[in-house]
């Protein structure tokens, strides 16, 4: 695994517990669409980086 990816699958997981904790710790108003997105973000980009991070087929395998 790659640094690269390392560092967006961190990101990715962290944003939204991030702004969980903000919403929580610093008392922010919120509507329900805006708690949807951030629940929702962490599965909806670890999709997209599967579909976006393939090996190409001439990369021959995992390294």
């Amino acid at each position: 695994m790659s640094k690269k990816h390392v560092l967006i699958m961190l990101l990715c997981c962290l944003i939204p517990v991030a702004g969980l904790g903000a919403i929580y710790l610093f008392d922010i108003p919120f509507n329900p669409v805006l708690w949807a997105a951030l629940i929702l973000f962490c599965p909806l980009s670890h999709l997209l980086m599967i579909q976006f991070m393939r090996h190409s087929p001439d990369e021959g395998g995992h390294h």
